[in-house]
């Protein structure tokens, strides 16, 4: 009977030490793109790797595309949250000695005939699209023989893995917080962002709901977009309508860029916060640790999302399941208190 081919073998095979070897199989450590495949390649070669796999025990991605919309890929003070999310992709691609194929779009969406192009034409394991969540990109893209996980959205149709964080559980826990403090006339500033988005309003009325208040009616204002200047628009505009703000004694606000354009717009009214508006934003992005006052928030685990999708292509590709189901995954988020939230005076 032939001896099994075991993981000497295969660092026999590749020139490698064993220690090597079983860091190129399970992730477990930084290596170089090209150790790496050759140790994959070594166990391939040998049937080591069928045999691991089998047992759902080795990582097997080697490869992938990252697609992400123009917007998204300028550094800059607006898309923090995109930025935090793509350095944690690379961060644990580096770990695990996965390559990363980068493609940007020319304009805000995706084009699904380009992303297929290029994971095609790079051979990669699987894709990985930031930010782009629309139905029919993810209709294209589903039928391709790619394993594939959207970051930072979801897919109402389950036809492809998603890892995202829980912002309506986010927003309800501090909206919750906010009620809790005596808060009744809580303004929600949000803006028509994708599903992500209108599931922090989803979180802002179950909150309500769950205190046993009705749903709040005239208490949400639309900004044209998250940008500061456009949450500060929004706050001028009601004040010059309003300068009691409908009896608003705090503002939860989707997004940190909203609620810094919010205090800004407040400041230059003579209106204090939190003495009297208390004011809540969502992410979790640094500017907020140096606002005047610091802006509590929530803090969205966009660092980690990264590990997650990846671990989830590998689980799709051991598998080897065209019948799995997708599968959609949320990390949880976390109420940062600074220094501007405090009980209603008024």
């Amino acid at each position: 009977m032939d001896r099994k081919t075991n993981l000497k073998d295969v660092a026999r095979e590749a020139g490698v030490s064993l220690s090597t070897a079983s860091h190129a199989l399970n992730g477990t450590a930084p290596l170089t793109v090209e150790v790496r495949e050759r140790v994959l390649e070594s166990a391939r070669r040998l049937g080591y790797l069928e045999s691991r796999r089998k047992k759902a025990t080795i990582a097997t991605v080697r490869v992938v595309l990252l697609a992400l919309t123009s917007d998204a890929a300028p550094q800059s003070d607006l898309n923090m949250v995109s930025w935090t999310i793509l350095n944690g992709v690379r961060r644990e691609c580096e770990r695990r000695g996965i390559r990363i194929v980068p493609f940007v779009s020319a304009s805000t969406r995706l084009d699904p005939a380009e992303v297929r192009q290029a994971a095609e034409v790079e051979n990669v394991d699987g894709i990985l699209v930031l930010n782009d969540d629309r139905p029919e990109l993810i209709r294209a893209l589903s039928v391709l023989d790619k394993s594939m996980v959207i970051l930072n959205g979801e897919d109402p149709s389950m036809l492809v893995d998603t890892v995202t964080v829980e912002n309506r559980f986010g927003a309800r826990l501090g909206t919750e917080h906010l009620l809790s403090l005596g808060h009744r006339r809580i303004l929600h500033l949000t803006w028509q962002g994708r599903t992500t988005i209108r599931r922090r309003y989803d979180g802002y009325v179950d909150a309500h709901l769950v205190a046993g208040l009705p749903a709040p009616e005239n208490m949400v204002v639309v900004a044209e977009s998250y940008e500061p200047r456009h949450g500060k628009q929004v706050i001028r505009a009601l004040l010059q309508a309003d300068r009691k703000l409908r009896g608003v004694t705090a503002i939860f606000c989707a997004a940190d860029n909203l609620a810094l354009g919010c205090l800004e717009a407040l400041a230059e009214a003579g209106i204090r916060v939190p003495e009297d508006i208390s004011v809540l934003g969502f992410d979790d992005i640094v500017p907020g640790e140096f606002s005047a006052p610091p802006l509590s928030t929530i803090q969205m685990p966009a660092d980690r999302l990264g590990a997650a999708a990846l671990s989830l292509l590998e689980q799709r590709l051991i598998a080897n399941d065209p019948l799995r189901p997708a599968h959609r995954l949320e990390l949880g988020c976390r109420l940062i208190l600074r220094g501007s939230i405090a009980p209603p005076r008024r």
